[in-house]
Order: C-alpha cells, then structure tokens, then sequence
C-alpha cells in the first residue's frame, strides 16, 4: 500500500506544493511539485481565493493520504506572519472538508528529518532532496522544494495511529506502512527466486 503526502508550504504569494509516495523502506518517490500564485496587486480576498482553488485542485487531482504544512512561526515581519498564516488556514480546511488529515512541521523539525541538522539552509536541502529522491535537480522555485521537503518529513516522522513493531517499539502509520511494503516485496523476492 502506497501512502501519498502533499506538502504545503504556506505564502501568499507563492504557496509551494509537492507531491510524493512512500515507495517501502525510507524510499519516496515524487508525484509533483509547483507553486500556485498570487498577485501582490489585487486584494487579500481575490489573492486568497486564489491560493485556495489552487490548492483544491491539487488535493482532487492527487488524493493524497494525509496534508503536511509548514507550522508558522514568529518572524519580525507581521504581514507575511498573517498571510502566511491564512494560507496555511485554507489548507487545513480544505483538508478537512475531503476528511483528510493534516499534520504540522516547524521549519526546524523540516531541516532536520531531511538533512539531520535543524540548522540546514535552505541549499542543503535541496542537496538531500536531489538524493533522496533520485532526481536530477531540486524541484524549483524553493518554496516547492520546501513543500516536498514537508512531505517528506510527514512520510518519516509523521504523526498518526500508532502501531507496535514486532519489538514493541512505537511505529508511526507511515513506518506501518513502510514495514508492511518491505515484507511484501520480501516475499515476492523470495517466491520469484525459489522457482529458479
């Protein structure tokens, strides 16, 4: 079973998304990745209308499993606190109208579950998500990299329903269905070459 994960990173003028599926193990494979913009010359409303269809076309054309946004956090600047903010509002509800879950990641919990530092800028992020992915350049412009980036750490550290190995230690939802993928293939693999 395959767990699809659309990253938002939340802005008002440029809401990054991306798409990935977890492909077993700590493998994910990229579904998608943009922005979907809005023009700093209309007003709030219009640019918030535009950020939410955006958005709503994303989740009915992906159907993804569960909705990862970037936790906003204080910053200096006000205004983009509160666009950002809103946007990331649009989000969850548009989420929660399609019975989806949302999670939420700050921006260090981000760099460290893709990078292992929660210090990692913004480069060395989309070093890890070249690798990781298997791709041949970081999805561009940054806010979609950001937004894979979230995916990704929903995909790894998610929070969710939580399972028991086969230890007794705690499984997220995802690592279940990582563990569960990895058996399977394991068995395919086995069968395939007990015939040879």
């Amino acid at each position: 079973m395959t767990l699809r994960v659309l990253g938002v990173d939340p802005g008002l003028t440029r809401c990054g998304i991306g798409v990935i599926d977890s492909a077993g193990g700590r493998r994910a494979t990229l579904v998608t990745a943009g922005v979907i913009r809005s023009s700093s010359e209309h007003p709030i409303d219009r640019r918030l209308l535009t950020i939410a269809r955006g958005l709503r076309a994303a989740l009915e054309e992906h159907g993804p499993d569960v909705v990862a946004v970037e936790r906003v956090f204080s910053q200096n600047n006000t205004s983009t606190v509160m666009g950002t903010a809103q946007v990331s509002g649009i989000a969850i509800v548009e989420a929660a109208e399609r019975g989806i879950p949302i999670a939420m990641h700050t921006p260090s919990e981000v760099k460290a579950a893709v990078t292992g530092s929660g210090r990692a800028d913004k480069k060395q992020i989309q070093t890890m998500l070249v690798r990781l992915l298997g791709l041949e350049a970081p999805p561009q412009p940054a806010d979609a990299s950001d937004a894979v980036a979230i995916a990704l750490t929903q995909l790894w550290r998610g929070p969710g329903p939580v399972a028991l190995d086969a230890t007794g230690g705690a499984r997220t939802s995802a690592q279940a269905v990582w563990a569960q993928a990895e058996r399977t293939a394991r068995r395919a693999r086995e069968r395939s070459t007990s015939r040879h």
